[in-house]
């Protein structure tokens, strides 16, 4: 009998029994630290200085706190590997089992599972849940507890046009000065009966000027069935159907980082089909919002490889400081990749999932030196 399948389930059991318990802990220790960091001062400052009421401020640190969950859960992934295969080397589990034959991969095997779950999870979680959520955050932020007070400037904004569940249109600015009334960087998408892109009209700039939006330096394309994009015409001033004034319109869109990954690439696709504005920053966050779940299973494996080297005997305080320099660095490379990603001076890709690269490549190395 090969020894590599002696009890398979058990094996499975014991490091999972490892690594769930830490899991669990990771999230509300690392949650707490979020919200004591932020969350907390920022309901402090609103009930104290703006004497905003209680009721409020729970609702908002309530809408605050799904995002914030979603942060922590590769940093939890790499706790709960960490710790538990850390508490195996050190009680000499894993000697035990690598003597009977089983290699370190066949013990990783429960951890790379669970972990996919895990990523899995978290997408789902920052796709369907966190959008809505921190929509209902600014929201609250902007109706009742900043009073209608608009920001001078607002970048990067959607704004989607329905009308009997149908969408008609789509607009995208890249910059509004609210208080001079002028936009920059126009995209208006138009949509058919059926659904289907039929008008992309772009222009560099326009102009609120008495009770009406004026666009200037622009193209209009036409779409046909085929999906093939022809010039319809040029214009140097036209009239934008838009009755919102710059306050109303501020109100009224969304940031991307607050839309659903579905959302931001229907633009993309829509956008790319000619270069009519830079699209580098909303690839980068389209490809950030599907790389960053995956670092649970990088971090998971990387904190397994880590935490299961023989000789670590070190306490679960040592190991928690491990993973709060691992997730530091994890974090310091994703800034840096995305502020040259946002920058046109890394492929938006290449930026997004370059730090889950290195430490898959750092994973490696570590297992291989378990093993």
């Amino acid at each position: 009998m090969n020894r590599n399948n002696v009890f398979p389930l058990i094996l499975d059991k014991l490091i999972l029994s490892e690594i769930a318990k830490p899991f669990v802990a990771g999230i509300l220790i690392f949650t707490l630290i979020f919200v004591s960091a932020d969350l907390l001062f920022q309901a402090a400052r609103l009930m104290i200085q703006r004497g905003i009421s209680f009721w409020v401020v729970s609702r908002l640190f309530c809408y605050r706190i799904p995002e914030v969950i979603g942060l922590t859960l590769p940093m939890s992934a790499l706790l709960a590997a960490l710790l538990g295969f850390s508490k195996l080397s050190a009680n000499s589990e894993l000697i035990a089992i690598k003597s009977m034959g089983i290699p370190f991969m066949r013990i990783l095997r429960p951890v790379i599972i669970s972990s996919v779950m895990v990523s899995v999870a978290t997408f789902l979680w920052t796709e369907f849940l966190t959008p809505y959520t921190s929509l209902a955050a600014n929201n609250l932020m902007q109706y009742e507890i900043m009073k209608n007070q608009s920001k001078l400037v607002k970048e990067k904004m959607f704004l989607r046009e329905e009308r009997d569940r149908k969408l008609l249109r789509v607009f995208y600015v890249d910059k509004l000065s609210i208080k001079e009334g002028v936009l920059e960087g126009i995209v208006v998408q138009e949509f058919g009966d059926d659904g289907r892109l039929i008008r992309i009209s772009n222009a560099s700039s326009g102009l609120w000027k008495d009770g009406q939006w004026w666009i200037d330096d622009g193209q209009i394309y036409e779409i046909d069935k085929s999906g093939n994009v022809k010039l319809l015409l040029q214009f140097e001033r036209q009239k934008l159907a838009l009755s919102l004034s710059p306050e109303d319109l501020e109100r009224s869109t969304r940031n991307p980082l607050d839309m659903s990954a579905r959302e931001l690439w229907i633009y993309i696709k829509h956008a790319g089909m000619m270069e009519m504005t830079n699209i580098s920053s909303l690839l980068v966050t389209f490809h950030y919002k599907i790389s960053i779940p995956w670092a649970c299973l990088v971090l998971a494996i990387l904190g397994a490889a880590i935490g299961g080297r023989t000789h670590a005997r070190s306490g679960s305080g040592a190991s928690f400081g491990l993973s709060v320099l691992i997730v530091f660095a994890y974090y310091l490379l994703m800034s840096l990749c995305r502020a040259l990603g946002e920058s046109d001076n890394m492929a938006p890709f290449l930026s997004a999932w370059l730090p889950n690269i290195v430490f898959l490549f750092a994973s490696i190395y570590f297992v291989r030196r378990a093993n």
